[in-house]
């Protein structure tokens, strides 16, 4: 699932991955052909981040019956659904406030260690970066200031998607601060020496950034950053760092440079999972650190549907009268649900039918970058942690997922997440479709939510749903859990009361996680 307009993120995530798994002995080796292709997938990941903080604060001042002025007698004006969408837009916006400060680490790094053409692009991508998020923090910090609730509002712990207390004041004290004022000042001398690139993604943002900055600081951004040190003597004790704590950017920058491409779950773990999953079943994962996972909102970030190999579903359907009775609702000439497969889809049956490269069986259908496609269980649950949920249905119902699943494959991915339209479609709203009741279908109930302006699924809320009807009637009953812990470089088998809590899992868990979970719930990997 990613949650944002087509704008937001790239289809290439290889391509732009690169320099989040390259460490900096190697960048230094590469040639200069190898650098201008990293630093450009790079530049063009800063620009569509940069299109994501404006369409926030777009959504922002188009929605004035939630973000527009009003005075406040003391009394909350914004009742719990508007305080939902308000907390849900800061941490979307929070989200990018991170990504730039990622990017920002990164190549001021790279800054220090080149010389020549390399040493002005790091730079000119770093204060790309810098800019950005100084500009639209000041948007942001605009726009909220009209209406005294927010200092209450933004300033309160929300566990559930990673919120400290007092996170809006840091955000005010970091770029509400004449420092930052007098570093914009020093970094954009430094860009005028070195000049612009007219052939960067990145350089008619940077001059509006610039501009729009320059332009703040003759009107509001002064009177702004006084009134914020006042606010600061009232609200006692903060940390400058955001948004989190200390360090997570640096570490963020770190694991990733230390881990490159690999993910904590094992390929050992992953066969393991294979006799315990039946076709039907929602496979939520988690990877850490994939930028991919900015804006959306949560621990848990993707969605799939296990459809198993042919032979594993004519194991689990094949004796069910209640199936063949719906196979031959379909009609008469159908024996199977792999006969209606085959002669419904020809095409996309025979994709299903082939292995990868490693000969590995296509077990999975999920929504990504390149559209909805079958993929291996190898590929899929390649993740840092992943949990299987298996639905409480018929398996005529869970027959009708798996054949609407197989309609889905080919079609785009659903980069404006547009749950009206089945044209095309997003991680998460390929479960909701797949399971949509329908007919005496019973199907799934799926919350949705609202999310600038959409109505959305997240993968974190079928977690959150888990929890929520797991003493009463479930939808939703566990089937496994690996659980990643960094600091043990590795993940754990662990069990339903951990994936219980795992939904309120502060968002960036890894950086807060101390030690390994509590041995009678955790079993180490074998």
């Amino acid at each position: 699932m990613i949650l944002a307009k087509k704008i937001l993120f790239p289809v290439l995530f290889t391509l732009i991955f690169t320099g989040f798994c390259t460490p900096a002995s190697a960048i230094l080796e590469m040639s200069d052909r190898e650098f201008a292709q990293l630093s450009d997938a790079d530049a063009r990941l800063i620009h569509l981040y940069r299109q994501g903080m404006i369409e926030v604060i777009d959504y922002m001042r188009n929605t004035p019956d939630l973000f527009g002025a009003r005075s406040s007698d003391g009394k909350m004006s914004l009742n719990r659904q508007q305080r939902l969408a308000a907390w849900d837009t800061w941490q979307t916006f929070l989200d990018h406030v991170l990504a730039m400060d990622s990017f920002g680490n990164i190549y001021s790094q790279y800054y220090k260690e080149f010389e020549g053409e390399r040493k002005k692009t790091a730079f000119r991508i770093a204060f790309a970066a810098f800019a950005a998020q100084y500009r639209y923090a000041m948007d942001f910090i605009d726009i909220t200031e009209q209406n005294p609730d927010f200092h209450v509002i933004l300033n309160e712990a929300v566990p559930e998607i990673g919120l400290p207390a007092k996170t809006y004041s840091r955000l005010k004290f970091r770029f509400l601060n004449v420092i930052r004022g007098a570093e914009f000042a020093r970094l954009n001398v430094v860009y005028g020496f070195y000049g612009n690139d007219p052939d960067s993604v990145l350089t008619e943002g940077m001059s509006k950034d610039i501009a729009a900055i320059w332009d703040a600081g003759k009107g509001r951004g002064p009177v702004q950053t006084a009134q914020n040190g006042i606010r600061i003597l009232q609200d006692s004790a903060f940390t400058a760092w955001f948004p989190v704590q200390k360090g997570v950017s640096n570490l963020m920058s770190e694991i990733r440079v230390r881990r490159g491409d690999q993910f904590l779950i094992s390929p050992e773990q992953i066969q393991q999972m294979i006799p315990e999953l039946e076709p039907g079943d929602i496979l939520l994962q988690r990877r850490e650190w994939c930028m991919t996972n900015i804006g959306l909102p949560g621990f848990w970030t993707h969605a799939a549907l296990y459809v198993g190999t042919a032979d594993e579903r004519r194991r689990y359907f094949d004796q069910s009268p209640a199936v063949r009775a719906w196979v031959k609702s379909k009609g008469a000439q159908y024996d199977n649900l792999e006969h209606l497969l085959a002669e419904t889809f020809p095409e996309t049956y025979a994709r299903s039918m082939k292995t990868d490269r490693g000969n590995h069986h296509f077990r999975v259908i999920e929504a990504i970058g390149e559209g909805v496609v079958f993929t291996t269980l190898e590929h899929s649950a390649d993740a840092d942690s992943l949990v299987a949920l298996r639905p409480v249905l018929s398996k005529p119902t869970k027959a009708t997922a798996i054949f609407r699943a197989f309609g889905f494959t080919g079609r785009p991915y659903d980069f404006n997440f547009d749950f009206l339209t089945d044209a095309a479609l997003v991680c998460s709203e390929l479960v909701y479709k797949a399971y949509l009741p329908a007919g005496q279908e019973q199907g799934l109930s799926l919350p949705l939510s609202d999310m600038l302006g959409r109505k959305v699924l997240s993968p974190n809320n079928i977690a959150r749903l888990f929890d929520a009807e797991f003493d009463r009637a479930a939808q939703l009953d566990f089937v496994l859990f690996f659980d990643g812990n960094e600091k043990k470089e590795k993940a754990f088998r662990s069990d339903v009361a951990a994936f219980r809590a795992s939904w309120q899992r502060p968002k960036w868990h890894i950086v807060v996680q101390d030690t390994m979970l509590d041995a009678s719930s955790t079993t180490p990997a074998k």
